[in-house]
């Protein structure tokens, strides 16, 4: 059934795929610096952050950051002000490591040594979608015990494999599973 939502929202439907809304779920858990990058603030702090250590350096040039160490040295001294573009970089670099960095962290807690986390999936709204159309969807929650490929794919941005990890875990909802390839939200706490 998966893959059959190849029109998704021709009719109406409203709603994400269920592994964008994982993804924002582990993003929020994963936390990290508040102050928007735009912000001066934010990106010395972003720049702090991956240039604590040289294994941090490594990971940044590794997401995208690849400026002189004189340039960087200007903009944490504040002599020098990154451009847009960089202000870009220096965000994706920072999430990219964050997320590396919280992985580990983060999959033992939502393992929580086999008993795994309570998963609540919000259906897809179909307030736009004609009466005769709609189908009936609703919420459901399930335990899932095993997060290992779920956060291994999304600590290293790969949204294939987040999708099919999360595809997988899925079919634990019965026959209708498909029915939640897109959805509204996606909550769980760890």
């Amino acid at each position: 059934m998966p893959e059959k939502n190849l029109d998704f929202g021709k009719f109406g439907a409203q709603g994400i795929r269920g592994s964008d809304a994982v993804a924002r779920k582990l993003d929020e858990l994963a936390g990290g610096i508040a102050t928007p990058v735009t912000v001066k603030r934010g990106w010395i702090a972003r720049l702090h952050y991956l240039t604590k250590s040289g294994k941090s350096r490594q990971a940044a040039k590794e997401a995208g950051l690849t400026v002189t160490d004189r340039t960087l040295k200007a903009w944490l001294e504040g002599k020098r002000s990154p451009s847009k573009a960089n202000l870009a970089k220096i965000d994706a670099a920072y999430r990219a490591v964050r997320r590396q960095n919280v992985a580990r962290h983060l999959l033992k807690r939502l393992n929580r040594e086999g008993r795994g986390t309570r998963v609540e999936i919000h259906p897809l709204n179909q307030s736009q979608v004609p009466r005769p159309l709609q189908r009936v969807v609703e919420y459901r929650s399930m335990n899932v015990r095993r997060w290992d490929r779920i956060v291994g794919a999304w600590a290293a941005g790969d949204h294939q494999g987040l999708d099919a990890a999360w595809d997988d875990t899925i079919v634990d909802l019965g026959s209708q599973w498909g029915q939640y390839e897109y959805c509204t939200s996606v909550g769980f706490a760890a």
